[in-house]
Protein backbone atom coordinates (compact mmCIF):
# COMPACT_ATOMS: atom_id res chain seq x y z
CA UNK A 1 0.00 0.00 0.00
CA UNK A 2 1.31 3.44 -0.96
CA UNK A 3 2.70 5.56 1.90
CA UNK A 4 3.38 9.30 2.08
CA UNK A 5 6.84 10.25 3.35
CA UNK A 6 8.66 13.55 3.69
CA UNK A 7 12.40 14.07 3.41
CA UNK A 8 13.69 15.28 6.82
CA UNK A 9 14.24 18.93 5.83
CA UNK A 10 10.78 19.09 4.23
CA UNK A 11 9.21 17.55 7.31
CA UNK A 12 10.70 20.27 9.53
CA UNK A 13 10.13 23.30 7.29
CA UNK A 14 6.79 22.58 5.62
CA UNK A 15 4.00 25.04 6.39
CA UNK A 16 0.74 23.57 7.67
CA UNK A 17 -1.17 24.68 4.54
CA UNK A 18 1.42 23.12 2.23
CA UNK A 19 1.39 19.86 4.21
CA UNK A 20 -2.41 19.74 3.95
CA UNK A 21 -2.25 20.37 0.19
CA UNK A 22 0.28 17.57 -0.26
CA UNK A 23 -1.77 15.19 1.90
CA UNK A 24 -4.85 16.04 -0.16
CA UNK A 25 -3.02 15.35 -3.45
CA UNK A 26 -1.74 12.07 -1.99
CA UNK A 27 -5.26 11.02 -0.94
CA UNK A 28 -6.57 11.73 -4.44
CA UNK A 29 -3.77 9.90 -6.27
CA UNK A 30 -2.49 7.08 -4.04
CA UNK A 31 -4.85 4.47 -5.49
CA UNK A 32 -4.07 5.08 -9.16
CA UNK A 33 -3.68 1.79 -10.93
CA UNK A 34 -0.26 2.24 -12.52
CA UNK A 35 2.97 0.31 -12.14
CA UNK A 36 5.55 3.04 -12.71
CA UNK A 37 6.58 6.48 -11.54
CA UNK A 38 4.04 9.29 -11.54
CA UNK A 39 4.60 12.96 -10.65
CA UNK A 40 1.52 14.82 -9.41
CA UNK A 41 1.90 18.61 -9.62
CA UNK A 42 1.95 20.66 -6.43
CA UNK A 43 3.10 24.10 -7.63
CA UNK A 44 5.30 25.92 -10.12
CA UNK A 45 7.11 29.22 -9.65
CA UNK A 46 9.93 31.41 -10.91
CA UNK A 47 12.33 32.44 -8.13
CA UNK A 48 14.49 35.56 -7.68
CA UNK A 49 17.27 33.95 -9.78
CA UNK A 50 14.75 33.36 -12.58
CA UNK A 51 14.94 29.60 -12.08
CA UNK A 52 11.83 27.53 -12.71
CA UNK A 53 10.81 25.63 -9.57
CA UNK A 54 8.58 22.62 -10.16
CA UNK A 55 7.21 20.98 -7.01
CA UNK A 56 5.65 17.56 -7.45
CA UNK A 57 4.55 14.58 -5.43
CA UNK A 58 6.62 11.69 -6.76
CA UNK A 59 4.71 8.40 -6.58
CA UNK A 60 6.89 5.31 -6.81
CA UNK A 61 4.43 2.55 -7.63
CA UNK A 62 7.28 0.17 -8.57
CA UNK A 63 8.99 -2.57 -6.58
CA UNK A 64 12.35 -0.76 -6.73
CA UNK A 65 13.77 2.34 -5.04
CA UNK A 66 13.83 5.39 -7.30
CA UNK A 67 17.10 7.29 -7.30
CA UNK A 68 18.02 10.05 -9.68
CA UNK A 69 21.45 9.47 -11.15
CA UNK A 70 21.74 11.18 -14.52
CA UNK A 71 17.97 11.01 -14.90
CA UNK A 72 16.41 13.06 -17.66
CA UNK A 73 13.39 15.10 -16.61
CA UNK A 74 10.97 16.77 -19.00
CA UNK A 75 8.52 19.46 -17.97
CA UNK A 76 5.76 20.20 -20.45
CA UNK A 77 2.83 22.60 -20.47
CA UNK A 78 -0.12 21.92 -22.77
CA UNK A 79 1.91 19.25 -24.57
CA UNK A 80 4.89 21.54 -25.28
CA UNK A 81 8.20 20.57 -23.65
CA UNK A 82 9.53 23.72 -22.02
CA UNK A 83 12.26 22.23 -19.81
CA UNK A 84 14.57 19.28 -20.40
CA UNK A 85 17.39 18.68 -17.93
CA UNK A 86 19.45 15.81 -16.54
CA UNK A 87 19.44 15.56 -12.74
CA UNK A 88 21.71 13.71 -10.35
CA UNK A 89 20.37 14.00 -6.83
CA UNK A 90 22.12 11.57 -4.46
CA UNK A 91 20.00 12.78 -1.53
CA UNK A 92 16.73 11.79 -3.22
CA UNK A 93 15.67 8.17 -2.83
CA UNK A 94 12.02 7.23 -3.05
CA UNK A 95 11.43 3.72 -1.75
CA UNK A 96 9.08 1.25 -3.34
CA UNK A 97 5.38 2.04 -2.75
CA UNK A 98 6.24 5.50 -1.36
CA UNK A 99 5.13 8.97 -2.42
CA UNK A 100 7.38 11.93 -1.59
CA UNK A 101 7.22 15.64 -2.43
CA UNK A 102 10.22 17.23 -4.11
CA UNK A 103 11.09 20.47 -5.90
CA UNK A 104 13.13 20.33 -9.09
CA UNK A 105 15.01 23.48 -10.07
CA UNK A 106 15.50 24.29 -13.74
CA UNK A 107 18.05 27.15 -13.84
CA UNK A 108 17.53 30.20 -16.01
CA UNK A 109 18.47 29.28 -19.57
CA UNK A 110 17.48 25.62 -19.17
CA UNK A 111 13.80 26.23 -19.88
CA UNK A 112 11.77 28.07 -22.49
CA UNK A 113 10.05 31.14 -21.05
CA UNK A 114 6.32 30.63 -21.12
CA UNK A 115 3.27 32.73 -20.31
CA UNK A 116 2.22 30.19 -17.68
CA UNK A 117 3.90 27.23 -16.07
CA UNK A 118 0.76 25.98 -14.34
CA UNK A 119 -0.88 22.63 -15.01
CA UNK A 120 2.32 21.21 -16.41
CA UNK A 121 3.50 17.65 -16.42
CA UNK A 122 6.85 16.43 -15.12
CA UNK A 123 8.18 13.15 -16.49
CA UNK A 124 11.17 11.21 -15.19
CA UNK A 125 12.70 9.27 -18.07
Amino acid sequence: MQQLQFEASWDKALAVEDRQKIESIFSETKHLNISGILCSPIREAINHKEALLVSVLIHNFTDDTLSLNKARLLYSVQGEVIADKVFTLPSLAVSSQVSMPWTFIFPRGSYIPHTTFENGRLEIL
